[in-house]
């Protein structure tokens, strides 16, 4: 079983940036991939980008692309969410997941997921609150 705390989080104009930091702890890093999600109010939860930790492989939502980066940092067991240019509508509690196999969670990141997989773990989430 694999814990995840999310960092990062809080308060920022439109057009600002915020990274938030996911540390994973449970399990060995490398045999497992890690994603981050969000959730507004009132909306169904959203994929972001999913990253490999074993050999990098990096899989972006299309609503995410060119404004989050996803990276890792293996020293500190965790993976980070670069987030810029933010928006109000980017307003959400973002979540940290991971998972033990590669494939389910880039399905889930993608919207693809028809199977009812469950992910081994989740974070407890952070806000994200995007000001205009």
């Amino acid at each position: 079983q694999v814990q995840l705390l999310e960092s990062g989080g809080g308060l920022v104009q439109a057009g600002g940036s915020l990274r938030l930091s996911c540390a994973a702890s449970g399990r060995t890093f490398n045999n497992y991939a890690m994603g981050w999600f969000r959730q507004a109010p009132g909306k169904e939860r959203e994929g972001i980008a999913c990253i490999n930790t074993e050999d990098g492989r990096i899989v972006y939502a299309e609503s995410a692309r060119g404004r989050f980066t996803i990276s890792k940092d293996t020293a500190k067991d965790s993976v980070s969410l670069q987030m810029d240019n933010l928006d109000p509508e980017d307003t959400a509690v973002y979540y940290c997941a991971a998972d033990g196999a590669w494939a389910p969670l880039v399905h889930q990141i993608l919207g693809t997921e028809t199977s009812g997989y469950q992910l081994d773990g989740w974070g407890q989430g952070t806000q994200v609150t995007v000001s205009s």
